[in-house]
């Protein structure tokens, strides 16, 4: 028999305002407690200097992590000219300095390098694995890191002011983009050295600020059952994917691991007014609640994660 996990079954997604200096480990460990939940994780790493929305899934939630780490994310930051820093925001140490200040005109300039599919050399202080070990841990070990660059993707970058020796900005980026990467080197385009001096994420996906619950409030709740009503259904992870309403003899079939077969007329056409095609993924649906994700090959449908709700 399996050893039973502690804490109480609860399910759903956290959309978390993460404040300064907590780790999103720690926050993790935060939201678990004052739920008592037997199993939680987030959606994507949020350095201690930021704040803002770090997405946070409890218990079936876990399952649909990854497809808020693959989801847009919207970034506020201001870069500090004049300073080159080793961790490239306001934590490291001075490496490098200049006088020049840049005009708005020649950031506005310098900006399009940065929209679309770019190269970007990951910060030596970030999470990023050499040879099995945190790039981070190596830096701070005063080892010589060096990280290869990779192509991440950048929708929009958008000056918003500027002031004499800062700039703010917004930015709309796909996975594993570095802001500190585009600070430093933006400066250097721009003639220039700059860090991160401020960092406040906005949007991950469907999770935004709109929505977000401070850890204030989740403390102020704690024992009352308007913390449960802080809980967003798991379905606001599958916000992107398309969805199959089962029957109930179908629910059961799925929930036991057995694949679904399509071939009837009228179950095509259920598919058809789903706008779902042969080989793609959906979640699967019934009383408007997440069943199991699921591969659709053709007319068979198959589990590919199944929710325990």
């Amino acid at each position: 028999m399996g050893r039973r996990r502690k804490g109480d079954k609860v399910d759903g997604w956290v959309n978390f305002d993460k404040p300064l200096e907590m780790t999103s480990t720690q926050a993790v460990g935060k939201i678990r407690w004052l739920y008592n939940a037997q199993k939680a994780g987030h959606a994507g790493t949020l350095d201690p200097l930021a704040t803002g929305i770090l997405p946070i899934a409890l218990g079936e939630a876990t399952k649909t992590i990854p497809f808020i780490q693959d989801s847009l994310k919207t970034y506020e930051f201001t870069v500090r000219w004049g300073e080159q820093r080793d961790t490239d925001d306001m934590e490291g140490d001075v490496i490098a300095t200049s006088d020049h200040r840049p005009a708005r005109a020649d950031i506005e300039a310098g900006l399009p390098k940065y929209i679309g599919h770019i190269q970007q050399t990951p910060p030596k202080f970030s999470a990023i694995k050499i040879d099995g070990k945190r790039a981070y841990d190596l830096a701070r070990a005063g080892e010589k890191v060096e990280i290869k660059s990779r192509e991440v993707y950048i929708e929009s970058l958008e000056l918003l002011e500027v002031r004499e020796d800062e700039a703010d900005f917004t930015m709309l980026c796909g996975k594993g983009t570095y802001v500190r990467a585009i600070a430093r080197d933006l400066a250097e385009d721009l003639g220039t050295k700059g860090f991160i001096s401020a960092l406040r994420r906005a949007q991950v996906g469907a999770f935004n600020t709109d929505h977000a619950i401070s850890l204030d409030k989740l403390e102020e709740l704690r024992d009352s059952a308007a913390l449960n009503e802080a809980l967003h259904p798991i379905e606001t992870a599958l916000d992107d994917i398309l969805a199959l309403a089962l029957k109930e003899d179908e629910v059961a079939k799925l929930r036991n691991g057995q694949a679904l077969s399509f071939i009837s007329k009228p179950d095509f056409s259920r598919l058809q007014k789903a706008g779902i095609e042969s080989e793609t993924e959906a979640f699967a649906t019934f009383d408007g609640r997440a069943v199991a994700l699921v591969q659709i090959d053709g007319a068979t449908i198959k589990p590919v994660r199944v929710f325990n709700i």
